[in-house]
């Protein structure tokens, strides 16, 4: 669930926020551009429904806040909720039901710093509580929790004068979820965070104060070691030095070889996930099964647009792609937003472009900011 769009906006560019412009759902995605927010604090909170079109009680709930203590520094706390609903366990049509409500959350809170006009770091740490593993009578089933730190930067351009209109450049990267493997019960298995990297760029077109595009594009990899290639090796001593495994033929004139073992689940290709999260993040750069090639694969990458007028109206497209052995979601997003006093309601709705259907697919998301202290600092 941490990598889940919380927002409408970055939902609407394509699952996009480490490069684009400040707002209040930065939390989420780079804490470092808090620092270059025009508004002195705002609120926000966002619903997101999930798989909808099968049930209606699966959801994500959303709540940030953060302030910009001065000309150079900035915090921010977000509360994020996910419920999987109502499980229910019935053992016959006589017993009553065993109702399970299985959920997790993440608590955050962050400082960002401005390192110098045009750059800014933000430091994310992460309280997390996984509550997913249904107890139907066992006695060693408890919730997992761990703690997650983000490192993230963000540098924004002045703003420069082109031929025919005025431009800035903006740039972020954004390492998440640093932190050690969570499990759910004494002898059950270490569970990996879903840590990840992200890096983006864009450029905001100012044709004049009233009509602003911007163009952004990111790339994400996941760093958790990938799973290997599993199989079966038998063993055996090559006794004649002929450099084959003669099976034994019953005939003592020839020298067989000897059988040592059958190893199952053995490793053919790629590398044992038995490691700890830091030697997991820099195995993740070279331990696919399929090479380099596979290691690309294993990129994400989304672009998207958002034109702005007076800001006041925003409308928004974008589309995210990943591999189909990696996952295969692909879709396109549009959305829009209005900005009327200090409050800002923003919308989007996504287009499966995949075989894969999308979880969020025919779902319209919606999310409110409370922008307080509005242009009380400026950026040129």
């Amino acid at each position: 669930f941490l990598l889940i769009a919380p927002d409408a906006r970055a939902a609407a560019m394509g699952d996009m926020g480490v490069a684009t412009s400040p707002d209040a759902f930065s939390q989420k995605w780079n804490a470092s551009k808090y620092v270059f927010s025009t508004t002195k604090s705002g609120v926000s909170l966002s619903y997101t429904p999930y798989l909808s079109r099968l049930v209606n009680d699966i959801g994500i709930g959303h709540l940030t806040y953060f302030n910009r203590i001065n000309e150079q520094s900035a915090f921010g706390a977000s509360f994020t909720y996910f419920s999987l609903g109502e499980i229910e366990f019935v053992e016959d049509e006589f017993s009553t039901p065993l109702v399970q409500k299985p959920n997790e959350f993440a608590l955050d809170l962050s400082y960002s710093l401005r390192l110098s006009d045009q750059f800014g770091m933000g430091v994310t740490m992460r309280y997390l509580r996984s509550d997913l593993k249904l107890n139907t009578g066992g006695n060693d089933i408890s919730p997992a929790s761990t703690f997650g730190v983000d490192i993230s930067g963000y540098y924004q351009s002045e703003e420069q004068a082109y031929n025919d209109f005025n431009g800035r450049w903006r740039g972020g990267f954004a390492l998440q979820n640093l932190g050690p493997k969570f499990k759910y019960d004494e002898g059950g298995q270490d569970n990996f965070q879903p840590t990840n990297l992200r890096l983006g760029g864009g450029f905001d077109f100012i044709f004049d104060q009233y009509n602003k595009l911007g163009v952004t594009a990111e790339f994400t990899k996941l760093l958790v070691p990938t799973p290997p290639v599993r199989g079966t090796r038998t063993e055996y001593i090559d006794n004649n030095g002929n450099g084959q495994y003669d099976l034994p033929d019953n005939d003592p004139t020839t020298t067989d070889d000897e059988f040592i073992s059958t190893e199952e689940n053995y490793i053919i290709e790629g590398q044992s996930q038995d490691v700890d999260f830091v030697s997991g993040i820099f195995q993740s750069f070279g331990d696919a099964p399929g090479g380099g090639k596979e290691e690309l694969q294993e990129f994400t990458y989304a672009v998207g647009l958002e034109y702005l007028y007076q800001d006041s109206f925003a409308f928004r497209a974008g589309y995210f792609n990943e591999h189909e052995t990696k996952g295969a979601r692909k879709f396109f997003a549009l959305g829009a937003g209005f900005k009327y006093n200090v409050i800002n309601v923003d919308l989007s709705y996504l287009f499966s472009a995949s075989k894969v259907q999308s979880p969020l697919e025919s779902t319209l998301r919606f999310s409110l900011t409370f922008n307080l202290g509005e242009g009380e600092y400026t950026e040129f």
